[in-house]
């Protein structure tokens, strides 16, 4: 899922450990997330959203998956 954490927490100038403390995870979360390496869960995305004063679907977008 692609999303734009790393931008917003650029112009927020917070490091992805500090990123991560405010909504209580590790740096390596932070990184894996804006990396598009780990989607994280709907709580940890509503947390993001909230923190930088948005909401998921601004901060997240996503993608038509395909119906099996």
């Amino acid at each position: 899922m692609k999303n734009k954490v790393k931008h917003y927490r650029e112009q927020f100038g917070l490091t992805q450990a500090q990123l991560g403390e405010k909504v209580n995870v590790s740096r390596q979360a932070i990184n894996a997330i804006e990396k598009n390496k780990f989607d994280p869960s709907i709580w940890l995305a509503y947390d993001l959203a909230k923190f930088f004063n948005m909401t998921i679907e601004e901060l997240f977008e996503f993608e038509e998956s395909e119906r099996k």
